[in-house]
């Protein structure tokens, strides 16, 4: 059976859901991916580029904030490129705050996106494949390492993104029947482009294994995950970040 996957949070060349896209692409991988607030010209570039490594590829910019947003998207991959069997919910809402600047709006919007689309992509994928076929299927959450250590002045992030691992193991246990494997990654501080070079030199030495993580490290953890070969592996979040030292 051909392979659909539907990416969110892909709007930029050099993001993890770039690379995700790239590396299930190189599988033979039908790629639909969701973006926001990219440049003009870009998504038609990236459709553009991976059709041309010879899978079908799709679009949509949609904004995640939106309460109906999951069911859209969902819908939108569905008329291009047919329902698919792999969600990799990769778009996340990030600001700084602590406990001097946190407040409704802040907790809210970190809300909307890291939690209730993501959840609710989560479950609908789910119970229209249960509707459909019953081949299986992948789900696979982004984390960002909550649990390894604090993340001051990111207190709804921490909070917003920590709940997709409590989220990825129960749900994991619901939809086993139906052959969906649920699992969670977290990639550690990746250099997507917005790191400054002072801040590379503070993380560099944290790493034990020398070296700042790359969009294609959690990219080929992903593609493994999707893979027949991952179908043993389900309501993990697994920490791939090179070592990464927090204290």
């Amino acid at each position: 059976m051909s392979k659909v996957a539907v990416v969110t949070g892909v709007s930029h060349t050099h993001g993890i859901g770039a690379a995700i896209c790239r590396k299930l692409a190189e599988t033979g991988t039908a790629i639909f991916f969701a973006h926001w607030q990219a440049e003009a010209e870009w998504p038609k570039q990236f459709q553009a580029e991976l059709e041309n490594m010879g899978v079908s590829a799709g679009e949509a910019e949609i904004d995640l904030a939106e309460p109906e947003a999951y069911s859209q998207l969902l819908d939108d991959v569905t008329a291009q490129l047919g329902f698919p069997n792999i969600l990799v919910n990769n778009a996340a809402y990030s600001t700084r705050d602590g406990y001097q600047k946190l407040d409704a709006s802040d907790l809210d919007a970190h809300y909307a996106v890291n939690m209730r689309t993501t959840f609710l992509l989560c479950t609908e994928f789910a119970r229209r494949l249960e509707a459909g076929d019953k081949s299986a299927a992948r789900i696979i959450n982004m984390t960002s390492g909550q649990q390894q250590g604090p993340m001051q002045e990111e207190l709804a992030y921490v909070a917003t993104k920590g709940a997709i691992s409590a989220f990825t193991l129960s749900l994991s246990a619901e939809v086993a029947s139906l052959g969906i494997t649920v699992n969670a990654v977290n990639p550690g501080p990746t250099d997507t482009g917005w790191m400054t070079e002072e801040l590379k030199k503070e993380l560099i030495p944290k790493f034990l294994l020398g070296r700042m993580g790359q969009p294609g490290d959690a990219a080929r953890l992903v593609a493994f995950l999707a893979s027949e070969e991952a179908g043993w592996i389900t309501g993990q979040v697994i920490n791939s970040e090179g070592g990464f030292l927090r204290q």
